[in-house]
């Protein structure tokens, strides 16, 4: 039994918290929710994220980060990348001794160009932290809480991270592989967001099976472009954090990406579709970070750069299409 705690009472944070207690560890969550917390403990249900599914009959939570953080050997922290620097400060504060931290956000810090990763060893001091992963892939919460068969990747520098992620989570339902990419699993996990939010679109406005295979595809290639620029393995991107987690963020309408992509094409303004979601998108501002390092960086990304279009400039989604479509010709 290992001592955890899982930063984040989403939907996501609250699947993987019911995958460590089925797994058999003192698991505490930590969320800022009253709320949240109260129902988690008594009702073990998440009434925002997950009401009908019924969760492991241990779940506990709290909204004290003190009593979340010296309970602990490893943090999970699942919250959106814009509030990880917060978080990752508020740990900071009240950590006494070294943590394990793996994170399952998949953004990327505009303006910094920042991985998760690289936010975390900024702002958690290196006295407070015994080393950092992630843990990415296909993956619904929805799935996950369901306990259906379910399978990702977990990446880190340090091997014994990797070793210790994959046997906390690894289970009859939920399988684990290691990966020691982590810059690669931390960008696919981030940029197929953007891709999905443009397949939500192309749905949305009735392009059929051709247009989104053609957006998964050359997506795909923008990813693994802007991947290895900044150091990654382009294999990766073939496996859970790349190719897999593209396929089930463009495809389900359990993705908030795809979800919102869906409803700008119906017509309603970024702001009344993020006001309706009620939740964070990550896409949203992974597209503005992804537009801005391909610039920076000189790497084409004709999509992401669509996309950013139509998000910020208000650009017609039609124009970006025939734009797309009539660039210049080349090579696979």
């Amino acid at each position: 039994m290992t001592a955890i705690s899982v930063l984040g009472t989403g939907s996501w944070g609250t699947a993987l918290a019911n995958v460590l207690l089925d797994n058999g560890h003192d698991v505490m969550m930590w969320g800022r929710s009253q709320t949240v917390a109260a129902h988690l403990a008594a009702d073990k249900r998440n009434p925002d994220y997950l009401p009908d599914i019924r969760l492991n009959d241990n779940m506990t939570a709290t909204t004290d980060i003190n009593q979340a953080v010296s309970h602990a050997d490893v943090l999970i922290v699942a919250v959106p990348t814009q509030a990880m620097r917060d978080v990752c400060q508020q740990i900071d504060s009240v950590a006494t001794k070294p943590k394990t931290v793996i994170h399952v956000s998949k953004g990327l810090e505009p303006k910094s160009f920042k991985r998760i990763s690289e936010i975390i060893e900024e702002e958690i001091d290196q006295s407070h932290l015994k080393g950092v992963g992630v843990l990415s892939g296909p993956s619904h919460a929805e799935e996950v809480a369901k306990r259906q068969p379910t399978t990702v990747a977990i990446a880190s520098n340090d091997g014994s991270i990797r070793k210790l992620g994959q046997d906390l989570f690894m289970c009859d339902y939920f399988r684990v592989y290691t990966n020691d990419d982590l810059i690669g699993v931390e960008i696919g996990g981030a940029l197929k967001n953007i891709i999905a939010l443009a397949a939500g679109l192309s749905d949305g406005l009735g392009y059929g099976d051709n247009a989104k295979a053609a957006l998964m595809t050359r997506g795909l290639a923008e990813i693994t472009r802007l991947g290895v620029k900044m150091g990654a393995d382009p294999m990766t991107y073939l496996g859970m954090a790349g190719l897999g987690d593209l396929i089930v963020t463009c495809t389900s309408v359990h993705s908030r990406n795809w979800r919102c992509g869906e409803m700008l094409a119906r017509g309603l303004t970024l702001e009344e579709t993020l006001e309706r979601m009620g939740m964070v998108v990550e896409g949203v501002r992974t597209t503005q970070a992804a537009y801005e390092m391909a610039s920076a960086y000189g790497v084409e990304m004709p999509i992401t750069g669509a996309l950013y279009d139509v998000l910020f400039n208000k650009g017609p989604v039609e124009e970006n299409v025939k734009a797309l479509m009539n660039r210049q010709k080349t090579n696979e």
